[in-house]
């Protein structure tokens, strides 16, 4: 099913005799149960202001599209969402609907904020065929915010965005990258928090054990970052030997979409813990590979396929399994597993927008 207007998302819903698998473009391939509903009819810009830095768009748009527009106003997604397709292997099309359903945030979250942080408002439809909208249009216009954050990160399982409100901003005119290289883990997390500690606008800061290199990157004016990039050259050398990246923008893509595990055999693991913990946690998990991106506090590992990574972790943290069989996330699921406070309030939220449970049922736990 791929409806083309909201009210014909509404019907679908409400006249589903079934589960429903939620999609938007198909690229993060999450096929759970029952009918494919697709988004990725309902496309198109609704408003988009950007003196006012802010973007109204229907949920089933591609992000190359958004993203074509913001930068031809010099403007951006500051979120930096990340491509899912090369590390799945899949060939779907990211749309905008489905970037904010799972609150897909890339390196620049450590100093932009996360997807959900630029969430304005929503329109949905519930899991009764209901249609709601929530928060503004504008940033000066934001009513029920905590709602907005809510559906943003909820993995369609609260509802089926038709629409989305987000602020933007402008796109910097100058990125630089500081590479530290020569250091292990210790030694980089070290680096990566005295950068993040420094007075110098860090947006990304990121580890490549491979390599023994970190990075560390400055955006802004180009004569802004260029100084900024040298102080941090020179106050990072005791880490290791510093210099400057050629290619800024590879290097960052490379980060955001974990270029260093596509077609590489395996089931991948996403862990966030505190950057202080990645130390002693990364030999524990005893991956065949490992890349660190948020200061150390998000780790992106590969093991073997049907590894409970879960069971190796000792530390405070979540670990969501991102890529494995089908028999592999049914055994062990999607998601951690949450406390039991917390779940009785999630499986409560989810009785209250879909009561019929049809919506990505069993995606949550």
């Amino acid at each position: 099913m791929t409806p083309e207007t909201e009210a014909e998302l509404a019907e679908a819903i409400a006249n589903a005799g079934g589960p429903l698998t939620i999609q938007g473009g198909g690229s993060r391939g999450l096929a759970v149960a029952g009918d494919v509903l697709s988004t990725q009819g309902l496309t198109g810009v609704e408003l988009y202001e950007p003196g006012a830095l802010t973007l109204v768009v229907r949920a089933g748009t591609p992000v190359a599209e958004v993203e074509a527009l913001l930068s031809a106003e010099n403007q951006q997604l500051a979120f930096e969402p990340m491509d899912h397709r090369g590390l799945l292997g899949t060939a779907g099309t990211p749309t905008i609907g489905g970037v904010i359903a799972a609150n897909v945030s890339g390196p620049r979250r450590i100093q932009a904020g996360a997807a959900r942080d630029h969430l304005l408002g929503v329109r949905f439809v519930d899991g009764s065929g209901q249609v709601l909208k929530n928060g503004g249009r504008v940033m000066k216009n934001v009513t029920g915010y905590d709602l907005v954050k809510l559906m943003c990160g909820a993995h369609g399982t609260l509802g089926v965005l038709s629409e989305v409100s987000l602020k933007v901003l402008p796109r910097p005119e100058a990125a630089v990258t500081v590479a530290v290289e020569g250091g292990d883990l210790s030694s980089a997390v070290a680096a990566m928090s005295a950068a993040l500690g420094s007075p110098y606008d860090v947006t990304g800061a990121a580890y490549d054990p491979d390599r023994s290199v970190a990075y560390v990157r400055v955006e802004g004016f180009s004569s802004s970052a260029a100084y900024r990039a040298e102080r941090l050259v020179a106050e990072l050398g005791r880490f290791g030997s510093t210099r400057l990246a050629e290619d800024s923008e590879a290097v960052w893509q490379g980060i955001r979409d974990v270029v260093a595990f596509h077609g590489r055999a395996g089931d991948v693991w996403r862990i966030s813990v505190k950057p202080s913990d990645a130390v002693a946690l990364a030999p524990q998990l005893q991956a065949e590979a490992l890349q660190f991106d948020w200061g150390g506090g998000l780790i992106w590992a590969l093991v073997p396929e049907g590894t409970d990574l879960r069971a190796r972790i000792t530390v405070p943290g979540h670990a969501t399994l991102v890529r494995a069989s089908a028999e592999t996330r049914a055994r062990l699921g999607v998601f951690q597993p949450q406390p039991a406070p917390l779940a009785a309030l999630s499986a409560g939220l989810r009785q209250q927008f879909d009561p019929r449970g049809i919506l990505n049922s069993g995606l949550m736990g």
